[in-house]
């Protein structure tokens, strides 16, 4: 045999010793290897009884609202006329009448049925106008998605605009139909400048059709804010000094002081580090909110949306015991700031830190 056939022979034993041992090597791994299928998941324990579970939140709104839901049930089965009577029933409860309104809206987003009976029966109905204006700016929306401008298509932003050229004709005509101390057509066009990009002083004469029939409107002022940020029309210092104004202008329980938080939030929170919630000026923001809190009516429509804030930010600067409160008032709701970015994942994992930090202090 000639040293050629040798070193092949060599390699070719070298191939099946190293073969076998891996082959060996594979079966006792395999062994080892738990191939019991899973057992079901151990049932969610909340850390105090009482609390929602994970599974029965409901992240359509920051509150509950039975009317708002029974009318939903009657308009699921193709009717309109509870919606028609919740919404007369509103009357000039001004927040309460544009978020119920947005919440029918946004159901016909996705089965309008309902809807256009109640517009083809009451042609000149100033609700079912208001109704199907949020509709349009809730499809426009869909259509988009929650994505960031370079992750979403040219197809999405075509639709988009489309639908809110149409939600902005439907606002006018709900604004020329409403009572004229309405301002739930000026609010329900809020968003619709916001896509549509609408130049500052444009924006301005929008806000002051807001402002002069509800100043202290707090989903307007918290739609407006989102104009002025750095991601849609405006910069940080812009919306600094939208937010810092409409605080300092608002009467004490105006809840208004959530902005600065917000604004805050906006524009920092991608910074990164827990270390930054507890800096002294975003402290002295969210003391504010508290203050604003403690001096609200608990009748005022949108306590519940500010809780949600107190209740992200507090146990982030290390007071935890103070946010339970907030987190039992709005339990089971996640349908708001800061969720609605977060998840109902991360109001689960925040609520229930927040509760054992309490219950077993380090």
């Amino acid at each position: 045999m000639n040293d050629s056939n040798v070193a092949v022979t060599v390699l070719l034993l070298g191939g099946a010793v190293v073969g076998v041992a891996g082959w060996c090597w594979f079966r006792w791994k395999l062994s080892r290897v738990d191939l019991t299928p899973p057992g079901p998941a151990a049932p969610y324990t909340p850390p105090e009884p009482g609390l929602v579970a994970p599974d029965d939140l409901r992240t359509d709104r920051a509150m509950p609202d039975q009317d708002v839901d029974d009318a939903l049930r009657v308009a699921e089965a193709g009717s309109w006329e509870a919606a028609a009577d919740l919404l007369d029933r509103t009357g000039q409860a001004w927040e309460p009448r544009s978020r119920r309104a947005r919440a029918l809206g946004a159901y016909a987003a996705q089965q309008d049925g309902w809807l256009l009976a109640w517009r083809a029966q009451r042609p000149g109905d100033p609700d079912a106008a208001l109704v199907h204006a949020y509709a349009l700016v809730e499809l426009a929306w869909l259509l988009r998605g929650s994505q960031r401008a370079t992750h979403t298509t040219r197809e999405q932003f075509d639709g988009f605009h489309r639908v809110l050229g149409e939600a902005q004709e439907a606002c006018a005509e709900a604004a020329a139909l409403a009572d004229p101390a309405d301002p739930s057509p000026y609010v329900a066009e809020l968003p619709v400048a916001r896509g549509l990009m609408y130049g500052h002083e444009k924006f301005r004469s929008l806000w002051s059709e807001v402002t002069s029939r509800a100043p202290y409107h707090y989903d307007a002022h918290c739609a407006a804010l989102q104009y002025w940020c750095a991601k849609w029309r405006g910069s940080e210092a812009l919306a600094e000094e939208f937010a810092t104004s409409a605080a300092e202008s608002a009467p004490a329980g105006s809840l208004l002081r959530v902005l600065p938080a917000v604004s805050w939030y906006e524009h920092h929170i991608a910074d990164g580090g827990i270390g930054l919630f507890q800096q002294p000026e975003i402290v002295a923001r969210v003391q504010a909110l508290v203050d604003d809190v403690a001096a609200a009516s608990a009748e005022h429509p949108s306590l519940p949306a500010a809780r949600h804030v107190l209740a992200y930010f507090l146990p982030l600067q290390g007071r935890a015991a103070e946010a339970l409160p907030h987190f039992r008032a709005v339990d089971g709701w996640t349908g708001t700031f800061p969720w609605n970015y977060s998840g109902a994942d991360h109001y689960i994992e925040s609520r229930d830190e927040a509760f054992r930090s309490v219950s077993t202090p380090a």
